[in-house]
């Protein structure tokens, strides 16, 4: 099953220590159903220092399960489940619950 969020939806955090936290969608990983959220659930991974990276220190987001997060609705800024609908010329789009305002074009 396809994803309903894709790479440059903003989204808010529902469930989990980040919650509250709004952030713009970086990278889908369709197949283990996560996003990478951008300044949400950044971790801290120590590495050997090196030329370039004299600390040894490395800050990286990383993914969270999309069922904790939920799509900004375009016109209230608010979060919303999201639905299909077709176009007359058959174009499938993404449509909030919320207010019914069409969220890609």
């Amino acid at each position: 099953m396809g994803l309903k969020i894709k790479r440059g939806d903003t989204v808010v955090v529902i469930s989990g220590k980040e919650k509250g936290k709004r952030g713009e969608v970086e990278r889908v990983i369709p197949r283990e159903n996560r996003v990478v959220v951008g300044g949400v659930n950044i971790r801290t991974k120590h590495a050997r220092p090196s030329q370039t990276n004299q600390q040894g220190l490395y800050t990286f987001e990383a993914p969270i399960h999309v069922s904790n997060v939920m799509l900004v609705d375009p016109g209230s800024g608010e979060p919303t489940r999201v639905g299909h609908r077709f176009t007359e010329s058959g174009e499938k789009l993404r449509v909030s619950k919320k207010s019914g305002e069409d969220i890609d074009g």
